[in-house]
């Protein structure tokens, strides 16, 4: 069931959203103090404070609003990532968040994705937290439908 080990709060925001919610719906109920204690599945390979420094991952303080493939000068990015251009918006950050593989094949990031798009919202409100400008809200539209994102 998709409710089991949510909180009562979490599936009153999953209620308030209604029949087939849009990216949109899902950030204005995003909660960015859980989507902390998420971004710890992240940390094994990416830290987040200022100046922290790559892992196995770059470092991803204020990635939202930053050109793909750009938050950190020392980190070898692959091609397929490098290929996508463009700027992490949130909605970008959704699709990678999704499936990194589908958004950049070839990529070298084995994460599979986050399955729930609510946890992705979540994960994305804290990482606007970590961003200087809010992360780009504005930057560009929205992710195409169906396939890899071209950006």
């Amino acid at each position: 069931m998709l409710l089991a080990g949510c909180s009562d709060d979490d599936q009153e925001r999953r209620r308030s959203l209604g029949e087939d919610p849009s990216f949109d719906d899902f950030m204005e109920v995003a909660d960015a103090e859980r989507g902390a204690r998420l971004f710890g599945q992240c940390a094994a390979c990416h830290t987040i404070r200022m100046g922290a420094g790559d892992r196995n991952g770059p470092g991803l303080h204020d990635v939202l609003g930053r050109p793909v493939a750009s938050n950190s000068k020392r980190f070898s990015y692959t091609g397929a990532l490098l290929s996508i251009g463009g700027v992490w918006t949130p909605d970008r950050m959704d699709a990678w968040l999704t499936a990194p593989a589908k958004m950049a094949p070839g990529t070298s990031m084995g994460f599979r994705g986050v399955p729930d798009p609510l946890d992705r919202a979540d994960i994305i409100a804290y990482l606007r937290t970590q961003s200087a400008d809010g992360g780009g809200a504005s930057a560009l539209p929205s992710r195409p439908r169906g396939g890899a994102f071209k950006g």
